[in-house]
């Protein structure tokens, strides 16, 4: 029964906050970008940006640990949700986050909106528009100033940051900083995923679609496609 309890305790928790955590991540990364792109030319802008970014970071750490008690799973918990835990720690992967809480979002309604393909590839376009533009305020924060830096405005990271994570990797601006080249792998491998997804998708709606068409155009033909129907292996 107390496992019941905690378990109805902690879905109640995540129900009531997923949305708010979903504007504060949004938040979260438009502070960021002002202490970014401002880089001290208002200090007042600043100091303001920063203070709510740390208020936000401490929401997120209130959301974790009350989550993590009344899970009762202790250790479990932190490797069970390894995914919350980075995010944690590294509060920029939070657009990571934010799909996850449009799933749970999603599973309110008695029908999604979108097919399974559609959620597919719209959960990955949010997911890489994301992270391009929060990788990209990362590595212009490293990079500018940088001896030999070759991103030297936002302008030149965005566009660094779209030509890594298609992986397409054009080359005329690179990072040259340490963590900026960390940032650049992380981007990268994140790509990669986003775009197996995508395009396996795809793929396979193409390949639905196209299935039936065929099947609609042998029933009006008053004939299948000689393997429907075939038992597997004749």
């Amino acid at each position: 029964m107390r496992v019941r309890n905690r378990t109805e305790r902690l879905r109640d928790w995540e129900r009531r906050l997923d949305l708010p955590l979903l504007f504060a991540s949004l938040l979260f990364l438009a502070c960021y970008a002002v202490i970014v792109l401002n880089h001290g030319r208002d200090p007042l802008l600043d100091d303001a940006a920063l203070s709510v970014l740390f208020m936000i970071w401490a929401l997120f750490a209130v959301d974790y640990a009350v989550r993590l008690v009344l899970s009762g799973r202790g250790v479990h918990f932190v490797t069970s949700h390894w995914l919350d835990t980075v995010v944690l720690l590294l509060p920029l992967l939070r657009p990571v986050r934010i799909v996850n809480t449009y799933v749970t979002l999603q599973r309110r309604r008695d029908q999604p909106r979108l097919s399974l393909y559609g959620r597919v590839m719209s959960y990955a376009g949010i997911t890489a528009a994301l992270l391009s533009f929060a990788t990209a305020l990362a590595v212009y924060q490293q990079e500018r100033g940088a001896p030999g830096a070759t991103i030297r405005t936002f302008g030149d990271s965005v566009w660094w940051a779209c030509s890594a994570i298609t992986t397409v990797g054009y080359g005329d601006v690179t990072p040259v900083t340490s963590l900026g080249r960390v940032f650049a792998v992380f981007l990268m491998v994140c790509g990669l995923a986003l775009l197996g997804a995508v395009t396996g998708s795809f793929s396979s709606w193409l390949i639905r679609v196209f299935g039936r068409e065929d099947l609609a155009g042998g029933a009006e033909r008053g004939s299948l496609p000689p393997d429907v129907g075939r038992p597997p292996g004749s």
